[in-house]
């Protein structure tokens, strides 16, 4: 069986229905996988082959899909590479290497070298957020730019699980109650391709096994190694992540943080493709130093 899926059955419905978004993906792109020392990882690479390089990193129990809002702005001036991440519901090595050790800023650099990328830009939502923040923290002389959405790792790790274990036991019903404590009663103003999405969610959490551990605080150290231009948007009623707390905190250890404090958002923040493409296209640290 599947280590992170509940069954071989479950693996494979998921694996189907993810097949059937990348069929339709909305820009031109090459799909491929690359060797690493954790496995294979797959890759959605679009954009003009010569434009600036930016790496997507998706959050826990997602994939992919969790770009098909921004994909289309954002290819139309970079060279995009959405990447599965390893142990999530993609395409890439089920592999689950420990938080907080070197492995997954190894797995990065593997990828980095399969793409024959010495630097890039690199965008994260939540757990793909502190992904991106260990390897700049570890790396920083390889990320051009940081882009973060409510990212984990900052600022404290609410007990979410505490509350989510008992609606999980309650059906349609408490999914429901889940899914608005994290996105926000927004199904009536969803885009014709949004419920696809949630649906897609649904299934993906019928048959998934997400992580439980404790994700790894970034010391004021490390945060203060961030040399790089970092944007970070966050979520004042997040359910997950205290977004105060990442706001003070990056802003106390990260010279070149532009923090976007929206308090009536939640853990999922629609609706800013614009804004970090603003963020990606303007002037780098070194334009900005002279």
């Amino acid at each position: 069986m599947s280590a992170i899926y509940k069954s071989d059955r479950g693996a494979l419905a998921v694996e189907a229905r993810y097949r059937e978004f990348l069929g339709r993906w909305p820009v031109p792109s090459e799909q491929f996988h690359v060797k690493t020392r954790e496995g294979e990882t797959f890759i959605i690479a679009c954009g003009s082959e010569t434009a600036p390089p930016l790496l997507l990193l998706h959050g826990s129990g997602a994939n992919s899909t969790a770009w098909l809002a921004d994909i289309t702005a954002w290819s139309a001036h970079f060279r995009v590479y959405a990447i599965d991440m390893i142990g999530e519901p993609g395409l890439s090595a089920q592999s689950r290497p420990p938080l907080g050790s070197e492995c997954y800023a190894l797995w990065l650099d593997d990828v980095l070298t399969a793409l024959s990328l010495t630097r890039a830009a690199i965008m994260g939502i939540s757990l793909g957020g502190w992904l991106a923040l260990d390897y700049a923290t570890r790396r920083p002389e390889r990320v051009e730019k940081l882009a973060l959405m409510c990212p984990a790792g900052v600022g404290r790790q609410k007990n979410f699980l505490l509350k989510a274990l008992p609606l999980m036991l309650l059906g349609s019903w408490g999914q429901r109650r889940l899914r608005e404590m994290v996105f926000g009663r927004a199904a009536a103003q969803m885009s014709p391709g949004q419920p696809q999405i949630r649906d897609f969610m649904v299934l993906i959490f019928k048959h998934f096994r997400p992580r439980v551990v404790k994700i790894p605080i970034f010391s004021d150290d490390a945060l203060k190694r961030l040399g790089m231009p970092l944007l970070a948007i966050v979520g004042g009623k997040d359910v997950m992540l205290d977004s105060a707390d990442t706001r003070e905190r990056l802003a106390h250890n990260v010279q070149r943080a532009d923090i976007r404090f929206l308090p009536d958002a939640r853990h999922y923040i629609p609706g800013q493709t614009a804004a970090i493409l603003e963020f990606l296209r303007g002037p780098n640290l070194s334009e900005t130093a002279a």
